[in-house]
């Protein structure tokens, strides 16, 4: 067989559950993976009716502006659920929303009815919340909190999509082993659970890929006494990006600073996702005043200013922070530089003309006079710009 890109693992979820290891020994090398990437649907806005609505402040100005224009944006939106009492037991949350009009209510022609389209944010976007019984309603609030008054019922009338069907995952020019070998040699048909990573050249484990039931089998083109195994997946998919990633640590993790350059914006998000996951957790930290060179040709976007963060202080294929909440964990010690750090940010002019306007990200990122202040923020980081 050629070269393995993938690993396939037993694998046992309870075991896991329960505090155990969750795979146990290797079942096959895999040449290739077909149907293993798939980006991420986007976010599924729906359409929702606020039925005897009182709106107040900003939500009865956009009214006004809606219906001059035919809708106008909300920011996000919180429904506050209140019970009997009125008091708040919980909240929803809608993001991007956009009022499309209003119409007197039916049942209170003091109130109004009005739509909404949005994103549900942090659950499934059909599971929108019920009134406790004998609930007033929702109280209505805006992106700071602010008061847009309230409503007594809310409806979803977004028609339903049909539910795409995934292709299974299918790992090519497998050769199996250990237990795996005997249960194909057996005509076993229930399988099991098994895991895929993938691996460098040295077979050494680069990241996880994906974990499923492993349900078929056939004999593969690739070669004699290799297989092509089929996989139904209960995971996420790595999104298509993982791909060029993970062909850039092919080799291993990279000696080579800079590689990270080469990938689009997804690309750097998934770089830091295999930066964190090949970190070596447990090592010393450079002391208190150690200065690092931030390498800043390639830094167009705010991955590409964690990549290139995460080599300066790691090295090649470091890891430094991949968001403002991870940076805050590692400089407080133990990701391999104690704080405070003399930080030199070199061709610092390169960032100063990108940051902030990102075209991929749903909302604008932080402009490099944002990052500069956060980053100087409490003396932990000393920047000097070169």
């Amino acid at each position: 067989m050629g070269a393995p890109k993938y690993v396939l693992l037993s694998y046992d979820r309870q075991a896991e559950f329960e505090g155990e290891a969750g795979y146990e020994e290797t079942w096959a090398w895999c040449e290739d993976a077909e149907d293993l990437f798939a980006d991420p649907a986007p976010p599924l806005r729906e359409v929702y009716d606020l039925l005897g609505c009182a709106p107040e402040g900003q939500l009865s100005e956009a009214l006004t502006r809606a219906r001059a224009d035919g809708s106008a944006p909300l920011g996000s939106l919180t429904l506050e659920i209140l019970d009997k009492t009125g008091a708040a037991v919980g909240e929803w949350q809608l993001g991007e929303a956009l009022l499309l009009g209003d119409r007197p209510c039916a049942r209170d022609l003091t109130l109004r009815d009005v739509t909404i389209e949005g994103t549900a944010l942090d659950r499934d976007p059909y599971d929108y919340p019920r009134r406790p019984p004998l609930s007033p309603g929702y109280r209505l609030l805006g992106p700071h909190g602010e008061p847009h008054g309230t409503c007594r019922d809310l409806a979803c009338t977004s028609e339903v999509p049909d539910e795409s069907t995934e292709p299974p995952l299918r790992l090519l020019g497998c050769s199996p082993q250990g237990a795996l070998r005997r249960a194909l040699d057996a005509g076993e048909e229930d399988l099991g659970h098994a895991k895929v990573l993938r691996i460098d050249t040295s077979r050494r484990p680069v990241q996880s890929a994906a974990e499923g039931e492993l349900r078929a089998w056939i004999p593969s083109a690739r070669g004699p006494g290799l297989v092509d195994l089929t996989l139904d997946l209960w995971s996420e998919r790595p999104p298509v990006a993982a791909d060029e990633v993970w062909d850039l640590w092919a080799e291993g993790r990279p000696t080579e600073s800079s590689l990270w350059a080469r990938c689009d914006h997804g690309g750097r998000q998934f770089w830091l996702r295999t930066a964190l996951d090949n970190h070596e957790h447990g090592g010393q930290d450079r002391p208190p005043g150690t200065t690092y060179h931030l390498d800043g040709r390639h830094i167009t976007d705010l991955p590409g200013f964690f990549c290139a963060l995460g080599e300066a202080v790691n090295g090649p294929g470091g890891y430094f922070g991949w968001g403002l909440d991870a940076l805050n964990d590692c400089l407080m010690g133990h990701w391999g530089a104690a704080p405070p750090l003399r930080l030199i940010w070199h061709d610092s002019e390169v960032a100063r003309r990108h940051l902030g306007l990102t075209p991929q990200a749903p909302h604008r990122p932080l402009d490099f006079e944002e990052l500069l202040a956060f980053l100087t923020e409490g003396d932990r980081v000393e920047v000097h710009l070169a």
